[in-house]
């Protein structure tokens, strides 16, 4: 069947919260992606940061397909070895101090939800409640109502006002404007270290050990969302190391493609805000997904592939900013964002995939890449290659 007439059936059959998609996708291997028609597309959206070891993946296949043979789903009144294993090996890469613990979920989303509720229990003293949560400007954080009341972008927010008022929005990287709203009032701080869809812009390690600080000094909850940035995308396994938040919440990369989600929270203290019946979900931290989650780290680090990440994007974005026609380029590992000297990048976008390549538009002027933890120069050279003649027909 082709993907024209595989289009015209989503229309009729899909709510268009997503529009028309640019291609129907039928299979995948490594890096590249085939459509219905045929046509082969390296992938340098790696869908949004989640394909960590690119697709069909032969250990994650295997190990996701043995699982589903042997348990695929259990009650939460019940746990399993899968889901007890990747929760400890959770706390250790992320060097959790004892008495730190993790709660799992489907979705980024539901990470920053189960977060947002989590802080609701920080609510200071009768006499000086805790009323506020601080959020930074151009943040994202999720589309489900808590989730889309910490995110910055008015055009997410505007259509299902009234969402919870208690949220501020300062300016990011701004030591003094963090220092001058955090105060007894404020329950918590939500904080990306890498702003991926404002367009990559990652916030200083002074930065996020100031916010540290701040929020210990004042007794307001510190949460980074790592959703897009943690699981090795950055060269290390979350980019905001070595500071440690009271939560953090992990998605995207954590499973390589199957959902999974995670809140870790840290420290005995923290985890007490939570109790028995207090938060639950049904599918999260099933047995298949944990199984996915333990095949991505476990190849991560067998196949060292942070170092492969933090050389392989080092000499992506010096590449980048040899190319004429781009004004500036950033990132970390493999999460890389380049700008055009035009406004050109959704035509640019339109160009790459009639080439065969998969990037992303965060906004007319920048180009989002997050490819897959083991693409390679090789594959990454015929993109470079290519841009020149993308920035042409863009233009």
């Amino acid at each position: 069947m082709h993907g024209a007439e595989l289009t015209e059936r989503y229309n009729k059959s899909l709510l268009g919260v997503f529009g028309t998609p640019s291609r129907v996708l039928v299979r995948g291997a490594g890096c590249h992606v085939w459509d219905a028609d045929g046509n082969r597309y390296l992938d340098l959206l790696g869908g949004i940061a989640v394909n960590t070891l690119g697709h069909a993946n032969p250990l994650l296949t295997s190990v996701i397909t043995s699982q589903l043979a042997t348990l695929g789903h259990v009650s939460n009144f019940f746990s399993t070895p899968t889901q007890i294993a990747l929760a400890e090996k959770l706390l250790e890469i992320s060097a959790a101090p004892a008495g730190s613990k993790v709660f799992f979920t489907n979705s980024g989303t539901e990470a920053n939800e189960a977060a947002l509720k989590l802080t609701r229990r920080n609510v200071g003293t009768e006499q000086t409640p805790r009323t506020k949560v601080i959020a930074l400007e151009h943040s994202f954080h999720g589309r489900t109502l808590g989730a889309l009341s910490l995110t910055y972008k008015h055009k997410y927010r505007e259509p299902f006002a009234p969402l919870p008022d208690n949220v501020s929005w300062i300016p990011a990287g701004d030591i003094q404007a963090l220092r001058e709203a955090v105060d007894e009032t404020v329950a918590a701080v939500f904080i990306e270290p890498i702003q991926g869809e404002a367009g990559v812009r990652e916030l200083e390690k002074e930065y996020l050990r100031a916010a540290r600080e701040i929020t210990q000094a004042a007794g307001a909850l510190l949460v980074f969302d790592e959703v897009q940035t943690g699981m090795g995308r950055t060269g290390q396994f979350f980019a905001s190391a070595p500071v440690l938040p009271d939560v953090m919440t992990l998605a995207k990369g954590l499973g390589g493609g199957f959902p999974i989600g995670a809140m870790i929270v840290f420290g005995e203290e923290n985890t007490s805000w939570l109790t028995p019946g207090d938060h639950g979900t049904t599918f999260g931290g099933n047995p298949v997904a944990c199984a996915a989650g333990l095949a991505v780290i476990h190849t991560i680090e067998n196949e060292k592939l942070l170092e492969h990440v933090r050389e392989t994007g080092d000499w992506l974005r010096a590449a980048l900013a040899e190319l004429d026609g781009i004004s500036a380029v950033r990132g970390r590992g493999l999460l890389t964002a380049f700008e055009l000297q035009t406004a050109v990048a959704p035509k640019f976008v339109s160009a790459a995939l009639d080439a065969g390549f998969i990037v992303n538009a965060t906004d007319e002027h920048t180009i989002r890449l997050a490819p897959p933890l083991i693409i390679t120069r090789e594959q990454l050279e015929t993109f470079l290659a290519a841009v020149p003649q993308l920035l042409t027909a863009a233009v």
